[in-house]
């Protein structure tokens, strides 16, 4: 039965069918050998139906409007302005900004896609005109903008939570030691680079110049203040800090700023619809293949061959960075989520490790995953925004997947990266 799902998902992915074909066909391939036929279809459509009901997936459609709102918006160009304010002068400081930017943006918005479009569209040909590499400079972006996966909020953490049960308030904050190691690691290498390449630095900014970008920045750094702020405060849940996210991000971008007309509300609300279209599709899809899996106790199985039951802890935890690290690396990460959290979660009970320091890790792998060749999501969205040959977008890219590849192995020799915050918070 598992060598007959395996099979079919990935022959159907090889003709190019849309990865919620192959899931939902494998699916009903194996209810039908578990049932002997069609007769019960209805109970696979209720656990499709049941992967969408969890209230805290309405947190998912909120970020991607907040996000969409200020993408075409000015919030991005004002963050950039003010990072560059104060770092854009030292050797490296525009990659440096640009890794910044991307992880305050990504802050904002929690959207990988949006944050390559909002900051990697304005930032890219300064990084090209200061005398940077085209390869370096979209594998910068690219690398820097899956901060996001795990700088609050994210996406990918709300997916993994609703999944596997973990609290969602704890994996955001979880997520903010390991996502500005990354940011400070990222920085040496740009700085490192700057050097070696002799690449020229910025112009330096006067404290009257960095006030003024301060001053405009204050508006947009109002976002992270509610999310974490609210959250942790106790004044929202992170469904209601999404909602409250969306509020004002059309209170800056329509009445402050100015920077849209109700003519656009038409195009953010078809471009935020159709998004979330797919990732409710692929989550109820994702729920009922997991549920077949499950149901036919094929986890237990695939742990037992592979012998992670008797890897311990710190095995339990490498199989699972490789297994994600690699999955990803040719499927969308949310599907990647969706199917191999069910796979893994005998092992991480049985070792009884941190469902959160699990979380934080699977949703790093995500991010390497989602950058990484042959068919990382990340890297055609690059091509599609920047118009460049995908040889191009993946030539300057192993540097920075090896540096997070370090940084999920500092995550597991020291978890306290990790768990800190979230004890301090909830503890």
């Amino acid at each position: 039965m598992t060598t007959i799902m395996v099979t079919t998902m990935i022959a159907l992915l090889l003709l190019g069918f849309p990865m919620m074909i192959p899931l939902i066909t494998a699916a009903v391939i194996g209810f039908f050998m578990m049932f002997n036929g069609m007769g019960q279809m209805e109970t696979l459509i209720q656990q499709m139906m049941a992967g969408i009901r969890p209230a805290s997936l309405i947190a998912v459609p909120m970020f991607i409007l907040a996000a969409d709102i200020m993408t075409r918006g000015q919030s991005a160009e004002r963050l950039i302005n003010m990072v560059m304010s104060f770092i854009g002068h030292v050797k490296g400081g525009l990659a440096v900004s640009t890794a910044a930017s991307c992880t305050l943006f990504g802050a904002v918005s929690g959207s990988t896609q949006a944050t390559v479009v909002a900051i990697g569209s304005p930032l890219r040909p300064k990084l090209l005109k200061a005398g940077y590499s085209d390869s370096f400079s979209l594998a910068l972006i690219i690398n820097s903008s899956d901060i996001a996966f795990l700088i609050p909020p994210s996406i990918g953490m709300i997916i993994y939570g609703v999944i596997s049960g973990t609290s969602i308030a704890e994996l955001f904050i979880a997520g903010i030691g390991p996502g500005m190691m990354i940011l400070l690691m990222f920085s040496l290498y740009c700085v490192i680079y700057a050097i070696v390449r002799k690449v020229p630095t910025e112009p330096k900014s006067n404290w009257g110049e960095r006030f003024t970008a301060v001053r405009m920045a204050l508006w947009p750094l109002g976002f992270p203040v509610i999310i974490v702020g609210g959250i942790y405060g106790g004044i929202f849940s992170p469904t209601e800090a999404a909602a409250a996210c969306v509020l004002y991000a059309i209170f800056l971008e329509f009445l402050i700023f100015r920077s849209l007309k109700v003519n656009d509300i038409y195009a953010i609300a078809k471009s935020t619809g159709l998004i979330t279209a797919v990732v409710f599709i692929l989550v109820a899809v994702g729920n009922g293949f997991s549920w077949i899996i499950s149901f036919a106790q094929i986890p237990q199985e695939i742990l037992a061959a592979a012998g992670i039951n008797e890897a311990g802890p710190t095995g339990v935890l490498i199989a699972i960075c490789i297994a994600f690290f690699v999955a990803c690396m040719f499927v969308d990460p949310i599907v990647v989520i969706l199917v191999l959290t069910p796979i893994f979660a005998p092992a991480v009970a049985a070792t009884g490790l941190d469902p959160v320091l699990v979380g934080i890790l699977i949703t790093l792998q995500v991010a390497i995953g989602s950058a990484t060749p042959p068919f990382g999501c990340d890297i055609f969205t690059a091509i599609a925004i920047f118009k460049r040959p995908y040889w191009d977008v993946i030539k300057g890219t192993p540097p920075f997947v090896c540096i997070l590849i370090l940084a999920a192995a500092l995550l597991i020799m020291f978890p306290q990266i990790a768990l800190f915050l979230r004890d301090v918070a909830f503890r």
